[in-house]
């Protein structure tokens, strides 16, 4: 907390460590909510497995191999390094391929039926190898389906390279899209799940807290976002998606990412934190400020109040068994003025990380928008930026739950 901070608004203070004490976060969850989760989430995959006709599922995507067996082993390293991987058979093990020398990393996990060293065939690791490497990893995961599919050659992939398509077909294996698979079984969260979502929003809005705390005059914009990224750290989270953090005239067009300008007093300070926190769950909360909590101008006043009026709007239609095309007619829509500076969606479905659905701004609705409806269960972030020619930008998403009668707020961080 800075000096300046005797002015602070108490309400932002108090997501800070409720003794004053600078030090990281500790989760009151039990660890049997974890428990559950890890079996729930396990069993929502080999659910929705069976109903594709899939003999197995072959997953690298590091998040859904969290997803699957809460293995958070150099997660963003693997996001474009394919050294790991899961192989989850419909009426056979779920096994874990983890990276060689990393299999204790995985040994306690309860999902995981059996542990083996991966084999990688990636060029960086294998060179003029490459191919040997690559017919040796096939040949593994076909002997493993012939032995445990009952005759069923389908296998659905997540996020497989059109090498490994093509040697897994020329063993007779039938490549399947899996990303459906694993969007549709991350989207429907179970009452543990939602626990472990709300603390990582807790760790988050303390990291909230911290860039309030530090928004004064002369402070850069990435001073301002290491601030989350310490928070996170700290208090047991892994990564931030973005850089999204800018101030004053940076904020329009959105989408710049946070750089060595200096905050000037008065100018707005916007932000999205796409925090990938505790327990691999997704805090994605955007809020927006002055700089040294100075009064609004008038302009910066009526471009937040106009996101406040979408942000309300919108969260009353996201009600269980709304339909997606039914939510587009209803939604807000925005003034004439601030088109040309949209943001392209209303709605997200959030978890892991962003996730389906995606709702579009009803400005780009189109044929190409997917259908669907909400669900109980689901988690989703309602949207707003609001710009004009030559203003700044004003940046807010909250994050909420589906329940049986509407949607339950999941952030709590004040509105200004």
């Amino acid at each position: 907390m800075t000096a300046d901070s005797a002015f602070k608004d108490d309400r932002k203070l108090s997501y800070l460590n409720s003794d004053g004490a600078d030090k990281p976060l500790k989760s009151p969850v039990p660890a049997t909510t974890l428990e559950r989760a890890r079996h729930y989430r396990l069993q929502r995959l080999r659910n929705q497995l069976a109903q594709s006709d899939c003999a197995a599922l072959l997953l690298y995507d590091p998040i859904n191999i969290r997803y699957a067996f809460d293995c958070s082993n150099m997660q963003v390293w693997t996001l474009h390094n394919p050294m790991r991987y899961a192989l989850i058979l419909a009426d056979g093990p779920a096994m874990m391929f983890e990276f060689k020398g990393c299999l204790h990393q995985s040994a306690c996990l309860p999902g995981i039926d059996e542990l083996r060293t991966a084999r990688s065939w990636m060029f960086m690791a294998s060179g003029d190898k490459t191919d040997a490497a690559r017919d040796a990893w096939a040949d593994e995961i076909a002997d493993l389906v012939r032995e445990h599919g009952g005759g069923n050659h389908r296998v659905a992939c997540d996020t497989l390279t059109g090498d490994g398509v093509h040697a897994l077909a020329a063993r007779g294996l039938e490549y399947v899209e899996g990303t459906a698979i694993t969007e549709i079984a991350r989207s429907i969260k179970s009452a543990d799940e939602i626990d472990l979502m709300r603390w990582t929003l807790r760790v988050c809005e303390a990291g909230m807290a911290r860039i309030y705390a530090h928004s004064v005059p002369g402070v850069t914009e990435r001073e301002l976002w290491a601030h989350l990224h310490f928070e996170n750290a700290r208090s047991g989270g892994d990564w931030l998606e973005t850089k999204l953090l800018t101030c004053g005239d940076h904020t329009n067009p959105w989408y710049q990412e946070c750089s060595d300008r200096v905050c000037e007093a008065g100018e707005l300070i916007a932000f999205d934190t796409d925090m990938i926190g505790p327990y691999g769950y997704c805090a994605d909360v955007s809020r927006a400020w002055t700089c040294g909590d100075t009064p609004m101008t008038a302009t910066q006043r009526r471009l937040y109040d106009t996101a406040l009026e979408q942000i309300h709007h919108n969260l009353e239609l996201v009600t269980p068994g709304r339909d997606f095309a039914d939510f587009n007619a209803r939604s807000w829509r925005i003034p004439e003025a601030h088109i040309p500076y949209r943001y392209s969606l209303a709605v997200h479905g959030v978890g892991m990380a962003d996730e389906w659905p995606v709702i579009p701004l009803h400005v780009d609705w189109g044929d190409g928008a997917m259908s669907g409806h909400f669900e109980p269960g689901m988690v989703v972030c309602v949207e707003s930026l609001i710009a004009e020619a030559g203003s700044e930008s004003v940046k807010l998403e909250t994050q909420v739950l589906v329940t049986e009668t509407g949607c339950e707020r999941l952030d709590s961080f004040p509105f200004e």
